[in-house]
């Protein structure tokens, strides 16, 4: 089976491309998926000069993206047609899921196959698979401009369970509002991680939010630390001294990266699971990935990471959530379907 994925909550238009191999053994999705193609077209230096994502901006590149990157994923697969077609329908950008979804209900109208309609942070998990091989019950941290989520997953063909969030700023968000405060530019996170490499990691003692005896145990919050950096340059200004930005950036990526992997970390033992999966595109962070490999050694977790590429928002990483799902016995979803951009990550399908 092929299963083509279309993607477009941000400013990633994706579309990506797997075959499907079940394994005949029982059902809950088991299989294997092949990478056949993943084509992304960013509108990412469109939205710099803002320092943000613009949602109309991003739309209109996505109006504009769509057909030539369908167009690439199909001739790189060497086909012609899918047999079934997976989109993003939530969390994500009204006018961005608007356009993608749109797209795919026309081409699987069109080619007369089904349409699946999925969850974007499902697929974050998802895309391991095509690196790691079949995902085992673990833990997910998926960290990314718009989310900050450890989820629990049992099975990528079942609904997965939500243990904590960001009550504030998405980690990633961080990243970009202190690189804007810093003038390091946009996208904030491989700005701050160039920056951090010339720091001091202990320079600076930033608050590390959420993290009290009487907080909740796998939430997140990331407005606090964003503004004890801004009251420190603020600092730094009224005393005449130039901010040591190299210092800032890589005490604020250590903050970040000492929360996220000590939640995470503590949600595996607790739920005594032996596999911790990262996922989205601030997980690229060298410190995130280097902590959390720390942590994981001391605590003896397997950490499953995918590459970079498929970390960040990707077509790919929705056919392979629908494969699976697909595989595990879905029925498909209506031409009628509506995109949902505040969608629970516990939906893993419509």
């Amino acid at each position: 089976m092929i299963v083509m994925g279309v993607e477009s909550s941000c400013d990633e238009t994706g579309v990506g491309i797997v075959r499907w191999e079940p394994d005949g053994i029982g059902d809950g999705g088991r299989g294997t998926a092949t990478l056949l193609a993943d084509e992304v077209a960013s509108s990412v230096d469109e939205h710099a000069r803002f320092g943000g994502v613009v949602p109309e901006i991003a739309s209109r590149a996505h109006l504009e993206a769509i057909v030539p990157t369908m167009r690439r994923a199909r001739e790189a697969a060497g086909i012609d047609r899918p047999d079934a077609i997976a989109v993003t329908i939530g969390p994500g950008l009204a006018g961005a899921l608007l356009v993608g979804v749109s797209a795919a209900k026309a081409y699987a109208l069109a080619w007369d196959v089904p349409l699946y309609a999925m969850n974007h942070l499902g697929g974050h998990v998802a895309v391991d698979t095509l690196e790691h091989g079949p995902m085992p019950e673990c833990v997910a941290l998926l960290v990314s401009g718009g989310h900050t989520h450890l989820l629990h997953v049992t099975d990528l063909a079942r609904p997965i369970t939500e243990l904590g969030t960001t009550v504030d700023d998405a980690a990633g968000e961080a990243f970009d509002k202190v690189a804007r405060l810093l003038d390091l530019g946009f996208p904030g996170g491989p700005a701050l991680d160039r920056a951090a490499e010339r720091g001091d990691p202990h320079a600076m003692a930033f608050p590390r939010g959420m993290t009290g005896p009487r907080d909740a145990r796998y939430d997140f919050s990331f407005s606090g630390l964003k503004t004890a950096v801004a009251r420190h340059v603020e600092r730094c200004e009224r005393e005449g001294a130039e901010p040591a930005i190299p210092d800032i950036a890589a005490s604020f990526q250590e903050a970040v990266a000492d929360v996220l992997t000590m939640k995470a970390i503590r949600a595996c033992t607790d739920l005594d699971v032996d596999t911790l999966v990262l996922g989205g595109g601030a997980t690229a962070n060298s410190r995130i990935r280097s902590m959390a490999q720390e942590r994981c050694a001391a605590a003896g977790i397997t950490l499953r990471v995918p590459r970079p590429r498929l970390c960040t928002d990707n077509g790919v990483m929705i056919a392979t959530l629908g494969a699976h799902v697909i595989g595990g016995g879905a029925t498909p979803s209506p031409l009628t379907v509506a995109t949902d951009p505040g969608m629970s990550v516990q939906v893993s399908q419509l």
